[in-house]
């Protein structure tokens, strides 16, 4: 009788923690640099997540080593539902390239939700004499290795795009690589770079400045609210990329916060001033359930390991 009771008490305590969840702000790990548009879409949902939690939410910027610093920190942290970690698709392409990972994306991480997908877009510094996708490509095949093209790292979206771009038009440019989305994209606006392919909403301010040339998008087909912008995969079929992000916890979390964080990003994803501000920057929303999450991050970690498998091991 004495057992039943000391489990029944157990039992209303963990019920009562719960019912308060959260009783304090709570910390939202991204792995890219502010400024980046890992950030950007970060700032504008947990504006939104602020408000369906109840409590803070505190974007923390984790950089380095292609998004694993924040991911091993995140990973690391107490599963008590006050550390949120946005993932991305250069985490599942990490677990190809690295062969020393301190985290494993699927063993160590709980999923909560996809949020959104983002197109990227092929830009350059204004001062290259080029205004479309065939112009440049020109260009490069006359200045084989002369043109260069920034990335946030090996094995991050902007590198995937980059390399494909350069297999599927046949053309040679020398790659540099940045710590986060904020420095590589600051590399192409100075000059320091000419050509970048990288998330769109963390672009247009800069674009619509002028410091910045729109090539093409990299979308499947025209984003409906830009049509004026052309597909890369007009000059060569096939061609579509892009970045996607979802929120995770570490794995230890219980299955019920793990169903209250859910329900409480999907009430912030249809926020009406979330939802317009992501679809003015190009965002595409997801609000997937966590099951359907777990789910891509096991596919991209597969598809990307026939892409990603010869460069395994050669970056630490």
């Amino acid at each position: 009788m004495r057992r039943l009771s000391v489990t029944a008490a157990v039992f209303c305590l963990a019920t009562s923690a719960l019912a308060q969840y959260p009783s304090k702000p709570v910390r939202y790990i991204v792995p890219m640099s502010a400024g980046s548009g890992a950030d950007t879409l970060a700032r504008i949902f947990t504006t939104g997540l602020t408000q369906s939690l109840g409590q803070q939410v505190i974007v923390e910027n984790r950089t380095g080593a292609a998004g694993n610093i924040g991911a091993d920190a995140a990973a690391r942290a107490a599963p008590d539902g006050y550390t949120l970690f946005q993932g991305s698709m250069t985490h599942t392409a990490n677990v190809s390239l690295y062969t020393n990972l301190t985290y494993d994306l699927v063993r160590d991480f709980a999923p909560v939700t996809l949020l959104a997908f983002s197109p990227s877009a092929l830009v350059v510094h204004p001062s290259l004499p080029v205004r479309n996708v065939a112009e440049l490509v020109k260009l490069a095949k006359t200045r084989p290795g002369q043109i260069n093209y920034a990335s946030t790292g090996l094995g991050t979206a902007t590198f995937i795009a980059g390399e494909l771009f350069k297999e599927r038009a046949g053309i040679d440019l020398m790659h540099v690589p940045y710590r986060g989305g904020g420095e590589s994209l600051a590399s192409v606006v100075t000059g320091e770079t000419s050509v970048y392919i990288g998330p769109l909403p963390a672009m247009l301010s800069l674009v619509k400045q002028g410091r910045l040339r729109v090539l093409a998008v990299t979308a499947s087909r025209r984003l409906d609210g830009m049509p004026e912008y052309p597909t890369v995969a007009e000059s060569y079929a096939g061609y579509e990329t892009g970045n996607w992000y979802g929120v995770l916890v570490p794995a230890k979390a219980s299955k019920e916060i793990v169903s209250a964080l859910h329900k409480a990003s999907i009430a912030a994803l249809r926020n009406p001033g979330v939802t317009k501000r992501m679809t003015e920057l190009g965002y595409i929303t997801v609000a997937s359930t966590a099951d359907e999450f777990g789910a891509h991050i096991r596919s991209e970690i597969e598809k990307l390991a026939k892409i990603l498998a010869p460069l395994r091991g050669t970056v630490q």
